[in-house]
């Protein structure tokens, strides 16, 4: 009898996300779900490895025991880290996608079923989406892409608690990276301190590494550290994303070396402004889009553009990205309305602010009945270094 000790949640917790899976199922009508996406195999299983880039499935019946197929090597995992009783491993030598067929036909899952399979998925790339659709004989395929994700978007009191733990890390990171900023250093003095104080503080390897860029490299979309070596009067940007358990939090903070002008101090006071704003406004029932509106709005008072979406939702990743924006971006158009637990990175982000410079305070949210709360404890601000 497996005691589950490897189980980063409750079994009960894994049981209630599988009870709801099978409930969407049956509202649409499907026999059987394979899921590839890593971040849902893990929120079903706790299943989790880097060798991701190799086929790897959870098979979810409406009515029969799941069953794991993945690549040999990577199945201490499944024993290990999940709940799953049943696997079906491929050798390297062998075929992920006819060992996929021949479990669907050994429990029974093809003649006359309704199949869905994660078509939107990096890690069920397209010549083997093809194999599998040609090869499935009796059975009826469907996509069933986010069928997972409506589960994951809303966190448990479980997942919140981590992400917590996450929160520490990412604070840990940012004030090590903050403290050690000064004129003569190099961009990978930040980067060391940063990574020393998030694992120091609990933290595991995250889905994305830290942003960690200065001078004019600010306003270059997603760099980091390329080992420049920091000025009097360089605008620092820090985007620091903590994990624990592959749960998120993510925070920006501008740093300014020497006196900054009027119209930097300026862009601070709006883009505080919207965080602010964004915290009492992001409540239950408020749409997406209505959130976006008002931190556009907010924002274009200052110098500089906001060129990106206004935040996403945040939580489970694996690299390449430690956002869940497929879930919710929140941007113009999207019409989904807020709902208490749900969790986000907001990003008022202005690239361009008195030449080269940006302007970026960022927090991670938690959407509450009446308005949201920061996941974070540390101060809103731009970080003024005297340079003499």
């Amino acid at each position: 009898m497996r005691d589950f000790e490897g189980l980063i949640f409750p079994l009960q917790e894994y049981q209630r996300r599988l009870d709801e899976l099978r409930e969407r199922m049956q509202e649409r009508h499907f026999d059987v779900v394979i899921i590839t996406e890593p971040e849902n195999i893990h929120y079903l299983t706790g299943y989790q490895t880097t060798g991701y880039s190799y086929f790897q499935a959870i098979i979810v019946p409406i009515d029969k025991e799941p069953f794991m197929v993945t690549r040999l090597l990577e199945s201490s995992n499944v024993t290990a880290r999940t709940w799953v009783e049943i696997a079906r491993p491929y050798e390297d030598t062998g075929d992920a996608i006819q060992k996929v067929l021949s479990a669907l036909d050994e429990f029974d899952l093809t003649q006359n079923k309704n199949i869905g399979y994660e078509m939107n998925c990096y890690f069920f790339p397209r010549y083997q989406q093809e194999r599998f659709q040609a090869s499935v004989l009796g059975g009826h395929l469907f996509d069933c892409s986010g069928i997972v994700e409506q589960g994951r978007v809303i966190k448990s009191e479980f997942e919140l608690d981590i992400m917590r733990k996450a929160a520490i890390a990412t604070e840990a990171g940012m004030k090590a990276g903050i403290e050690c900023i000064k004129e003569g250093i190099f961009e990978n003095d930040i980067a060391a301190e940063v990574h020393h104080a998030m694992y120091k503080a609990g933290g595991e390897y995250p889905a994305v590494a830290p942003y960690i860029t200065s001078g004019p490299r600010t306003n270059i979309g997603h760099a980091t550290w390329e080992g420049r070596k920091l000025q009097k009067d360089d605008c620092v940007f820090l985007e620091i994303g903590g994990c624990v358990k592959r749960y998120h939090t993510a925070m920006m903070r501008t740093i300014y070396l020497g006196k900054p002008s009027e119209i930097i101090l300026e862009a601070e006071e709006v883009v505080l402004e919207a965080i602010d704003t964004a915290l009492d406004f992001m409540r239950e029932g408020v749409t997406v889009a209505e959130v976006d509106f008002h931190l556009r709005n907010i924002l274009s008072k200052a110098q500089g553009q906001c060129i990106t979406r206004t935040g996403y939702s945040i939580g489970l990743a694996f690299a390449p990205s430690w956002d869940e924006g497929q879930i919710i971006s929140i941007k113009a158009g999207e019409n989904d309305f807020l709902k208490e637990n749900m969790t986000f990175h907001i990003i008022p982000w202005l690239v361009g602010v008195d030449g080269d410079n940006v302007m970026a305070i960022s927090e991670t949210v938690r959407v509450g009945k009446d308005k949201a709360e920061s996941l974070f404890n540390f101060e809103r601000k731009l970080f003024v270094k005297d340079v003499s």
